[in-house]
């Protein structure tokens, strides 16, 4: 068979580098098979095409085959809580289709405990459980390791893995930012001891989370964690003062590193306003936030 891969983030963004790992997966299974697997080209004919999208936002390609097999949150006809084939997940990723990869990818856990109105995972997941084990998803030809679990500490088998990397050689990123109301002494101290591929990252999408994540923040300094070693996600909702007052409470600690992302779920008719981009994408991430305030900024 001739197997036509498309993704429909690196067919969009010119510079995204992150793997499809559902991608990965279906490439390497059909080549176990003896398929001839290649980035989907409109020009040519293929037996089957696969087409994966994570973001709804991201625009749809005219010209995929009708008969494509889509899957991804990106895609709002799809049921969210679609999966791949048990076999197929099973499959070692190829890490072959995106060359510029120098790490593995893959999850620990899957679901989480919360149920936050901005989030997909407890439909798409369910309550959270284990899923898989370190050894399971680390490649041979390096040491960086980048899991995507979106509630790891609120699972005892999560928790037993981290601890279970200290000491094994591999650096790690927990990329989608751990929940620090979850962060007691004893986590503390096993963060602090694991080896990271650069920051340790939280979330703080409300401002009810700035007391935990203050508190992380000094509870890994007892160990010896410096705060440039922290990055913090915030999400902007269209209570921009939320935002602020995160803001303001976190940007006391030296060197910590923010990130801001305007709300935006196009399933549920949520379109970020332009001043919730303007506070994420110039405020924020341009660091005008380190030298003065969002109504300072706003006077400019």
């Amino acid at each position: 068979m001739h197997i036509g891969l498309h993704d429909a983030e690196k067919d969009h963004m010119k510079h995204k580098t992150f793997p499809n790992l559902a991608l990965m997966k279906l490439s390497a299974w059909h080549k176990e098979r003896g398929d001839v697997v290649e980035w989907w080209n409109p020009l040519y004919h293929y037996d089957r095409v696969y087409s994966s999208k994570v973001f709804d936002f991201t625009p749809e390609n005219p010209y995929l085959p009708e008969n494509a097999i889509r899957g991804g949150t990106g895609y709002r006809d799809i049921p969210i809580n679609k999966t791949l084939p048990d076999e197929v997940d099973d499959t070692k990723p190829d890490y072959s289709i995106y060359p510029d990869c120098d790490y593995a990818i893959g999850y620990l856990t899957r679901g989480c405990v919360r149920n936050c109105r901005w989030c997909v995972v407890p439909k798409k997941e369910g309550q959270i459980r284990p899923y898989r084990h370190w050894e399971e998803i680390v490649r041979t030809d390096t040491d960086k390791l980048v899991l995507m679990d979106n509630n790891i500490l609120a699972c005892a088998h999560g928790l037993s893995e981290l601890d279970a990397l200290v000491g094994s050689g591999y650096r790690i990123d927990l990329n989608q930012g751990m929940d620090a109301r979850l962060v007691t002494d004893d986590v503390a101290h096993l963060l602090a001891r694991m080896k990271w591929i650069r920051y340790i990252r939280f979330s703080c999408d409300t401002k009810a989370q700035i007391e935990p994540v203050c508190k992380t923040i000094e509870s890994l300094g007892r160990y010896g964690v410096k705060p440039y070693r922290v990055f913090i996600y915030l999400l902007v909702t269209p209570d921009i003062q939320d935002a602020v007052k995160r803001v303001e409470a976190l940007k006391k600690y030296a060197g910590i590193n923010l990130y801001a992302q305007a709300e935006r779920n196009e399933r549920l008719g949520i379109i970020p306003s332009a001043e919730q981009l303007e506070f994420a994408q110039r405020y924020i991430y341009g660091g005008s936030y380190r030298k003065m305030t969002w109504e300072e900024y706003k006077r400019r």
